[in-house]
């Protein structure tokens, strides 16, 4: 891009630049270059905005946890709606389907940006740990409802969950799972619980 034309929300052009590189070739593509060429713009666009390369990163890999965060008020939502393993199995997918995996091997692979991550997020995996709590929270709701077993233990569920669809999606180079197999993992993880008798 030709110094002086400006970028119209540039934040979001990076951020979106960072995802389909993820997505396409890994984490260890992530570069400040290959995300300002992928964003069509000149290298200094990056640095203007953020104080380093792990800075926008954090920046990123926070504004996707805070994306999970506002779909669990969709989801809560749904609770007492449709059939408990299809609310799951769609979100399931919808989440992993998204960049949430290679965020997860992102964080996982620099030093640098989980120790950033620990002053914002001190426990658990970023992006995951927010998708748990969704799942978990959703469970509680159905719960209420009575479509879940009122012993049902959420919060061990919905670890189980993200962490059996994880490992379904987490193969880059193969084509996501359909959504039946996602769906047969949920209704096995959540069979003894589920009472609304359409899993």
């Amino acid at each position: 891009m030709p110094t002086g034309v400006a970028i119209r929300d540039a934040r979001e052009q990076l951020f979106g630049a960072a995802e389909r590189i993820l997505l396409r070739d890994g984490p260890s593509a992530l570069t400040s270059r290959a995300v300002t060429t992928e964003a069509g713009c000149a290298k200094g666009v990056l640095h203007r905005h953020f104080a380093d390369f792990d800075a926008f990163l954090a920046e990123l890999v926070l504004d996707r946890v805070a994306r999970v965060e506002a779909r669990a008020d969709t989801l809560h939502a749904a609770a007492g709606t449709g059939t408990v393993t299809g609310n799951l199995t769609a979100v399931l997918t919808d989440l992993f389907e998204s960049v949430a995996v290679a965020i997860v091997g992102l964080v996982t692979s620099r030093d640098g940006l989980r120790a950033r991550l620990r002053k914002a997020r001190p426990t658990g995996v970023p992006v995951l740990t927010e998708a748990a709590a969704m799942i978990a929270s959703y469970l509680a709701a159905e719960r209420d409802l009575g479509r879940v077993a009122a012993d049902a233990d959420v919060g061990t569920l919905a670890p189980t969950l993200i962490g059996a669809a994880h490992l379904l999606f987490a193969d880059r180079q193969s084509a996501p799972p359909e959504p039946e197999a996602v769906g047969k993992v949920v209704a096995t993880v959540v069979a003894g619980v589920v009472r609304d008798g359409r899993p």
